[in-house]
């Protein structure tokens, strides 16, 4: 009853309302008749005629809208009226179901008790059934059920992959728009080249006569300045040219100043190449130090280790896939430094441990074991902090222990996998996609399959009548996983697979 009160006060408010709407018309109607008037007096001293004519058209327009507004009154009365009829019919139905609802709640014991003499019936029904089911299907029900098990399994991973891919949607959405934004910016405000990959340094000569002169009597120049240095000096038929062969980047840059010194000097002998080695490998020491601390300096960090400083320069002469190190390592330190900012990190911190974090390199080739654990034992042993210590260690991880050693190696997949930073052998290179593309046609449903981006991507093109929108995104996740299982690559690839849909019909 209380909401019928409600609802009655509600319209009686409404109707009002709309009364006192009615009544500002009514007194807007006869102020634009009293204009209209005053307007007729002053123009009818100008043109009487005229005046007559206006004012007559303003008493049409006056009454014509009077009558409007008195139409719509009427309406708005009957629509309350109507209104106010039907809320009293609701109350009534109201009522109606109050009473239905108590008797059906007597109702429903009854039932209940039925529904259970019922239950038992159907239960023997089901199993007389059962019976004659398995007779007349020739199979038991264990059977039945392995095929109906394995329709819900197939049913499940359908509503599965869907249930996967709208979760995927939802959380990559903005993740990816604030992941974007900060590789993006700290792409953008960093650019670097790069230096090709070398195992052999070439040493031009002003003449084939130096070869001879190089080389010595019985050899004994050659045999000097490979002792010396500990590289191998190839003399071949190579046109004004010897090759300097060494895998250690820094020997073979002592032999190649000491060579140029040489040749420069012409006075070649064993004392004079001993003496020339020294003041080469002094300058390549000198280089080195100058090198790590212009890398600190453009960093803008202070209080790092006489020793990794060292270390640091010693990169310069060190490549990786073609890509030197040094120049890397500056590259990740400077993109971890503008990610940290947009984090709200410690921009010093972050600089630090990607301008360290492949400090190893510099002496893989004396201690045993990988770059990123030498580099961690490095970095703790010249006093670097434990975060710093964890970021350089953790670097090539599966699961990253801490947020800085997950911008080193954001950082690190960055710089290495940006076009033009890396180069490897044709013969790798070709094999690498030929794998790709072989495991992605190892799977059923597949039309062709094209690695692109120079195998950092591998798109997959299905028969859209075999793979349906929720089994390509089950087939993108199982071949991306067989692709980490079988393949060895730098960075990362992409897996996209393709389905789309055709309808070809001609005019003729």
């Amino acid at each position: 009853m209380a909401l019928s009160a409600g609802v009655g006060l509600g319209w009686f408010l409404i109707v009002r309302f709309q009364r006192h709407r009615a009544q500002g018309a009514r007194s807007e109607a006869e102020r634009i008749l009293e204009d209209a008037t005053k307007q007729s007096k002053n123009t009818l001293k100008e043109a009487e005629l005229q005046a007559k004519d206006t004012v007559f058209q303003a008493k049409q327009e006056i009454e014509k809208e009077v009558k409007e507004k008195r139409k719509e009154l009427g309406n708005l009365e009957k629509r309350l009226l109507h209104k106010e009829e039907n809320l009293d019919k609701k109350v009534d139905l109201l009522d109606h179901k109050e009473m239905d609802i108590s008797n059906r709640e007597k109702n429903v014991t009854k039932r209940e008790k039925a529904l259970e003499d019922l239950e038992k019936q159907l239960n023997r029904m089901i199993d007389e059934t059962q019976a004659r089911l398995e007779k007349i299907a020739g199979m038991s029900s264990i059977e039945a059920k392995r095929q109906l098990m394995d329709s819900m399994i197939t049913e499940a991973k359908h509503e599965a992959a869907k249930r996967i891919k709208q979760i995927e949607d939802e959380t990559r959405e903005e993740s990816e728009k604030i992941s974007k934004k900060i590789v993006s910016l700290a792409i953008q405000k960093y650019s670097g080249d790069y230096v090709a990959e070398r195992t052999v340094s070439v040493v031009p000569l002003p003449n084939d006569e130096m070869k001879g002169r190089i080389i010595g009597r019985e050899g004994r120049n050659i045999r000097t300045i490979e002792s010396l240095t500990g590289i191998d000096l190839i003399v071949d038929d190579t046109p004004e040219a010897v090759v300097i062969s060494a895998f250690n980047p820094i020997r073979r840059e002592v032999a190649r100043l000491t060579l140029e010194k040489l040749i420069s000097d012409g006075r070649i002998h064993p004392a004079r190449i001993e003496e020339v080695a020294k003041k080469a490998e002094k300058e390549v020491e000198d280089s080195i130090k100058s090198a790590g601390q212009q890398a600190i300096f453009d960093m803008g960090l202070h209080g790092i280790h006489p020793e990794l400083i060292k270390l640091l320069g010693r990169l310069k002469y060190r490549t990786s896939y073609a890509q030197n190190q040094y120049q890397h390592s500056m590259e990740v330190g400077f993109l971890c430094g503008i990610m940290a900012g947009e984090l709200g990190l410690n921009v010093k911190e972050a600089k630090r441990a990607g301008l360290l974090h492949d400090i190893g390199k510099a002496v893989d080739h004396e201690v045993e074991g990988p770059h990123a654990q030498i580099g961690g034992e490095l970095a703790r042993k010249y006093g670097e902090k434990p975060n710093i210590v964890t970021a350089i260690a953790g670097h090539h991880d599966d699961g990253p222990q801490s947020i800085m050693a997950i911008l080193v190696q954001a950082a690190d997949a960055l710089s290495g996998a940006r076009p033009g930073a890396r180069r490897e052998m044709l013969e790798t290179y070709v094999k690498r996609l030929e794998e790709l593309e072989k495991i992605a046609n190892s799977f059923e449903g597949i039309g062709k399959s094209y690695a692109i981006q120079a195998g950092r991507e591998i798109r997959i093109i299905v028969e859209s009548d075999e793979v349906s929108d929720e089994d390509a995104l089950v087939l993108s996740k199982d071949i991306a996983r067989k692709i980490e299982n079988e393949l060895t690559y730098p960075g990362q690839i992409k897996v996209t697979v393709v389905r789309e849909t055709r309808s070809v019909e001609y005019a003729k």
